[in-house]
């Protein structure tokens, strides 16, 4: 049994990459679905946000999974398999432990210190669960993340120094228009970050608000809480002659403003300046947009490099963020090992005295001149030489439970003896 993770983020891939992994709904479920049928993954889970795509199981064949899933990617976004292989990554036992704790602790995001990703480990969490496809493991592995998450908001300050994404748009549109006063803003999208754009735009003074999203009624209770008003996501073209900043934040697939709308948009405006955020993973805004004059545009990429900023700040701060994770790491795998190291004892134990019985039984019937005083001398021996035998690697089991790594050692131990559980049937 091993704990595995595969996948790219903005540290391995750009945008333009990520956005081909993103997945949701019907997707998530069907690619989490399609990864559980696998006889070698016992269980799953599937975090994908807009920094990263990242695949966790539960692996009896680490070989195989890697194997897998380098046939897998290709399949949900497009790319040849040579070309997805220099942005993948794979980390396995504690390291992946490491990895998946320091996500949700929000020292692997973009901008360290981020309030988001911890709400996207648990949505995550609770997708595969609700799909049946997580265990035992994944269910403790899973709820520990959220809870060093928890910690490392409440016991640190790494979230009170973040720059946030919608903070940085904010920032950017101000370099644009010297002057945020007056600005009106047109947000595609009803959902959590682009109200966090709107929210920061606001406080630095854009008044006029208009929101289009998919569903009326999501854009127009959003409008309402910003005073705003609500447009029909199909008349969003027409609003653009009026917006000076576009704020894409959909869930769409592909890219839903074009160059042709936002040139269109430019002469009825006659070269006033358009500023688009696009905090969207797919992109929600042509890339080709930025070509035409007096459009600026930052996707979220861009937006990174500004909120680098403060990086120093943020480093103090997860640098005791990284004690707790450390601390969540030994204490899940200690309890990974204990659950291994109890039936694995047993195991070899019952293997052992099968071997033990076996050969005696066969060596006495052949000396059938014994007394039966001697045949049970030369059994207790044997089980005697058995029991001091398995000493000394039994005592090593307990203490590898106890240890970093452990559980790799007994899951070694088990494949050397053919172990299994029941003690019946073998690997």
């Amino acid at each position: 049994m091993h704990i595995i993770v595969s996948g790219l983020s903005h540290k391995t891939a750009p945008v333009e990459v990520r956005e081909k992994f993103a997945l949701s709904g019907p997707r998530l479920e069907q690619a989490l679905l399609t990864l559980s049928s696998r006889e070698y993954l016992s269980e799953t889970v599937i975090i994908s946000t807009c920094n990263r795509s990242e695949i966790y199981a539960v692996a009896s064949d680490p070989l195989h999974f890697k194997a897998e899933i380098r046939e897998f990617l290709p399949s949900l976004c497009g790319l040849e398999a040579a070309e997805i292989a220099k942005y993948l990554y794979f980390k396995e036992t504690d390291e992946a432990v490491s990895h998946l704790f320091s996500v949700a602790a929000s020292l692997d995001s973009m901008l360290v210190g981020e309030a988001q990703i911890l709400g996207q480990v648990k949505e995550a969490y609770e997708a595969a669960l609700e799909s049946g496809v997580t265990g035992s493991i994944f269910n403790r592995l899973f709820r520990e993340a959220i809870l060093i998450g928890k910690r490392v908001r409440s016991e640190t300050s790494i979230g009170e120094n973040a720059i946030s994404i919608s903070s940085v748009a904010a920032s950017l549109a101000k370099k644009v228009f010297e002057s945020l006063e007056g600005r009106t803003v047109l947000v595609l999208g009803a959902g959590e970050m682009g109200e966090l754009a709107v929210k920061n735009l606001i406080a630095s003074g854009a008044s006029s608000i208009f929101v289009a999203n998919r569903s009326f009624a999501a854009a127009e209770e959003m409008a309402k809480r910003f005073d705003g008003r609500a447009v029909k996501f199909d008349d969003f073209p027409a609003e653009l002659t009026r917006a000076d900043i576009v704020v894409g934040s959909t869930a769409a697939p592909h890219s839903v403003v074009t160059k042709e709308q936002v040139a269109a948009a430019m002469r009825a405006r006659r070269g006033r300046p358009i500023f688009f955020i696009d905090i969207a993973v797919p992109r929600d805004i042509d890339p080709k947009v930025d070509e035409l004059e007096n459009v600026f545009l930052y996707d979220i990429d861009d937006l990174k490099s500004v909120a680098d900023l403060n990086l120093a700040e943020r480093k103090k701060e997860a640098a005791k963020a990284a004690r707790i994770v450390e601390a969540g790491v030994v204490s899940f795998v200690s309890w990974l090992g204990s659950l291994e190291v109890v039936p694995t004892i047993l195991a070899l134990k019952r293997e052992a005295e099968e071997i033990r019985s076996f050969e005696t039984e066969k060596f006495l019937s052949k000396l059938s001149h014994l007394s039966a005083a001697d045949k049970e001398t030369i059994d207790a021996l044997s089980s005697s030489i058995i029991n001091k035998l398995l000493h000394r690697p039994i005592i090593s089991l307990k203490e590898c439970a106890n240890t970093k790594g452990g559980y790799v050692h007994i899951d070694s131990l088990r494949r050397i003896f053919s172990l299994t559980e029941g003690g019946d049937d073998k690997e």
